[in-house]
């Protein structure tokens, strides 16, 4: 056990511990759009522009708190190009192509698209570190972004809109996020990385925020007040501790997976919450993307122990994991 922070090391979470606080993070996520539309309530609520300030200035608010009582010490300098891709791709890059996004497209619709953020992040995590994964992870990890992707397509007449645009780029610069969080996790306490994130974002979120709080409208109610809290507290802080965390434990692809279930967790949220009405293909896309993720957690784990027999012989083959 390492302390650091008053936090424990990563490492000291197992493998289950690790996937369930990942799963959990994700239940958080999953409420993010419902909670978006609920901040902006139709023009009746918040701007984009302004939630997408706002939220970050609330979590750096709650983030600072937490930093100074737990008197955790200034990340060191190699850690700051990392910190300022999570700053920059999931505490402002992401949060306001979203809300953008959601002015013009159902929430629904922008959950299933949002559905490719596994198989990106996944991608940017083996490019960016020393990560090799089997056939049989990539293969089911192709076969769950084609579902949600067909999905998505389906649903907008095959003819992919502005909407669509904002979510692709909202999902590339989250992916590079997450890995870059998920490897810096490895090295830091989890909370402390999205902590660092949020504060080091705090002069673009204030630079947002002034400005949209006097050129927007804003309407107080209850319904984009809880919204707006929900996104700063859970969605851009407290999400991504449990988030991080369980990246750390069970590897930044692998967690990454358990993602496939968002969307659809998201597509239960808007008929419960919003009242949206529930697309046809959602039944047989849940199924295939539930089965995706079956797999690619074995392939995962199969993975895993190939690296520990390899780096008893020191010998490191293909399909391990050197990250």
């Amino acid at each position: 056990m390492r302390i650091h922070g008053s936090a424990i090391s990563p490492r000291s979470i197992s493998g289950s511990s690790g996937t369930l606080l990942a799963g959990l993070g994700v239940l958080c996520f999953s409420l993010s759009f419902p909670a978006t539309a609920w901040a902006l309530s139709g023009g009746d609520g918040f701007g984009p522009w302004t939630v997408t300030g706002l939220r970050g200035v609330l979590a750096a608010l709650a983030a600072g708190v937490c930093l100074i009582r737990a008197r955790v010490p200034v990340p060191a300098r190699q850690h700051w190009p990392a910190l300022a891709v999570v700053a920059l791709g999931c505490v402002v890059g992401f949060p306001l192509l979203t809300t953008l996004a959601l002015r013009i497209s159902t929430t629904a619709h922008s959950a299933v698209v949002v559905g490719l953020l596994p198989l990106a992040t996944a991608v940017v995590a083996a490019a960016r570190g020393r990560t090799q994964l089997t056939g049989v992870f990539w293969c089911a990890a192709g076969v769950g972004a084609a579902a949600v992707a067909g999905f998505a397509v389906a649903q907008s007449g095959g003819r992919p809109g502005l909407g669509d645009l904002f979510l692709v780029g909202a999902l590339l610069v989250c992916a590079a996020g997450y890995a870059e969080g998920g490897r810096l996790a490895r090295r830091m306490p989890g909370w402390q990385v999205i902590a660092w994130g949020v504060v080091a974002a705090l002069p673009v979120t204030l630079l947002v925020s002034v400005p949209a709080l006097a050129l927007e409208p804003v309407h107080l109610t209850a319904r984009s007040v809880s919204g707006l809290l929900y996104l700063a507290a859970v969605s851009q802080f407290g999400g991504f501790v449990l988030w991080y965390r369980g990246m750390a434990a069970v590897g930044v692809p692998r967690a990454s997976q358990l993602q496939l279930a968002q969307p659809l967790l998201t597509l239960l949220w808007s008929v419960l919450l919003l009242r949206e009405s529930l697309p046809p293909l959602a039944l047989l896309t849940a199924t295939l993307v539930v089965g995706c993720i079956a797999l690619t957690q074995w392939a995962g784990r199969d993975g895993r122990r190939q690296l520990r027999v390899s780096v008893a012989g020191r010998r490191i083959p293909n399909g391990g994991q050197a990250d």
